[in-house]
């Protein structure tokens, strides 16, 4: 064995300081934008039916036409797909820094250019909005890739998981950010314009342009957080690892982190070099190497990721129909605009609230302790047995005396995502891969996962609808109905348990132990690879 770098093992034995901390904060706050800008749309779709497709004359208020639905809702996981695959490949070329500035000018300018969509006509206005949230989403897609790749690369090896975890956990703070902020807009309007129900007067309960500018401001806002960081992220350092193992300057590496970690820190140019020979150090992503070492691994990842986030998407994205489909929230001709809006924004929030945060949290607290491979097995299992305990006995939940019990159980399927894959999905492919394609590989595992929000988002959409023709939304055809969705839904959750088998377990090892960068011997290395299946802590 080639040995480790003195800078990488200072890295991996640093105690716990305050430099880590910034970095969580940093990274995390632009997880905290991209799930406000991703999810924050959901808050505001049944208010953009209702103020560019609503026919006074009809009985119920107007809702985005099918196509416009899926494009509004999925334009963005569309982008976001597109940017993980693009940024994380750019990751590995021009280093981590580079790209990460590229990201938030993106998400500030593409969330800000989103309230401001233009147009003469309903179509004009959602065009405009998909074009400028396919960039978004594109800027967002970068973020995955470079912070949890970045945050790795700069943790130590005891608590590695657990700052991975917290950069990803802000994405429930953002959600209920989303939530909050909606509910301090909607509460403004509606104290404004006291407008009667759809029911009382159709033409009264929309307040035009006025509530035109209620969805504007919230998208808009997700551009403040991002703007607040970037100052930050301008100042962090290079990571060693990129700096030392792909760009091959030992000397600069222990410049950086002597800085970050306040310690001297010797420069090992030779050792550098030898590394840089090393043929552990050569392959690239579509070799024979990479798929005896890695194939089965980036096979788990993506997989894993693909089916976890075709649950959790569509649960998100459209808990507000689920929540009007057992009468959480009163049919949308007894509420007005401002006040669907307000009641679609409290729901989200409570359960974001109840079980999307403390879940994240929860993986915080225990990832380096049970180890990632036990976190999203449990997750996956409980997800399934919540989803299947849904969805058999429906019709019971849809009494009015049931309700409550029911949001509890869809809360706990919530709560078990985000103790659980969720979160792990996240933090595996920033730890098993080598440097130079650490952020590659997180790229395309984050990309199957939005391909399966994706298929959650669009598919969830169509077969959520009613099985009875004259209880489809406006538009749309005759669906499988909410429980036979839940079921399909508890059976992808299922499969998401079987792939996790492919996932190795990289807790308590360094990333160049779970990589084989520094192994000799190729033969070795793989065998070292293989051998480091996993070992679930007890």
């Amino acid at each position: 064995m080639a040995g480790q770098l003195g800078v990488l093992n200072a890295l991996d034995v640093a105690k716990t300081q305050m430099y880590h901390f910034t970095a969580i904060v940093i990274a995390g706050m632009g997880f905290f934008t991209d799930a406000y800008d991703l999810f924050c749309i959901s808050l505001v779709t049944k208010l953009l039916g209702r103020i560019y497709y609503t026919d006074p004359t009809q009985p119920k208020p107007g809702v985005l036409p099918p196509g416009v639905q899926a494009a509004v809702t999925g334009v963005a996981l569309v982008g976001t797909l597109s940017g993980q695959l693009f940024f994380g490949w750019l990751g590995d070329k021009l280093g981590r820094k580079k790209v990460y500035g590229i990201t938030l000018m993106l998400m500030v300018g593409c969330s800000l250019a989103s309230g401001l969509s233009f147009g003469n006509s309903p179509k004009g206005v959602m065009a405009t909005l998909c074009f400028f949230r396919f960039w978004l989403g594109f800027g967002i897609g970068g973020d995955y890739p470079l912070s949890a790749t970045i945050m790795s690369e700069y943790a130590n090896k005891k608590t590695r998981g657990a700052f991975i975890a917290a950069v990803f956990a802000m994405q429930g703070f953002g959600i209920m950010a989303g939530g909050v902020f909606a509910l301090i807009v909607a509460a403004a309007f509606d104290h404004k314009y006291q407008v009667p129900t759809y029911e009382e007067n159709a033409k009264a309960s929309l307040v035009l342009p006025a509530f035109d500018y209620v969805w504007r401001i919230i998208l808009m806002f997700g551009a403040v957080p991002a703007a607040l960081t970037y100052y930050w992220r301008m100042k962090m350092p290079e990571t060693a690892r990129y700096t030392a193992l792909v760009a091959k300057n030992g000397k600069q590496a222990a410049s950086d982190m002597s800085k970050v970690l306040q310690v001297e820190i010797e420069a090992e140019e030779e050792k550098v070099q030898n590394l840089a020979e090393n043929q552990n150090q050569k392959f690239g992503l579509f070799t024979r190497q990479f798929a005896k070492r890695h194939g089965l691994h980036l096979l788990g990842t993506t997989t894993t990721w693909f089916l976890l986030d075709i649950a959790f998407y569509s649960q998100n994205l459209f808990q507000k129909d689920i929540f009007t489909a057992i009468g959480w929230i009163p049919p949308a001709k007894e509420m007005n605009a401002i006040n669907e809006l307000y009641r679609i924004a409290r729901a989200q929030t409570l359960i974001a609230l109840c079980s999307t945060v403390p879940g994240y949290w929860f993986t915080v607290a225990f990832i380096d302790y049970m180890g990632r491979f036990a976190i999203q097995l449990m997750g996956f299992f409980f997800m399934t047995v919540f989803m299947f305990a849904l969805a058999i006995p429906y019709d019971h939940w849809t009494k009015k005396e049931n309700r409550i019990g029911f949001v509890v159980m869809y809360s706990l399927t919530f709560f078990f995502a985000n103790l659980g894959p969720n979160a792990t999905t996240f933090v595996v492919p920033a730890e098993i891969f080598p440097a130079r394609l650490r952020s590659t590989c997180h790229g395309i595992s984050a990309a199957a996962g939005k391909a399966g929000a994706i298929v959650g988002a669009f598919g969830f959409l169509y077969a959520a609808q009613s099985k009875d023709p004259t209880k489809t939304d406006h538009g749309y055809p005759t669906g499988i109905g909410i429980k036979n969705s839940l079921i399909v839904l508890g059976v992808v959750n299922f499969f998401g348990m079987v792939f996790t088998f492919l996932v190795p377990e990289p807790n308590g090892k360094s990333l160049e132990e779970m990589s084989g960068e520094n192994e000799d011997d190729d033969a070795e290395a793989i065998e070292m690879a293989a051998g480091s299946a996993r070992t679930v802590p007890v």
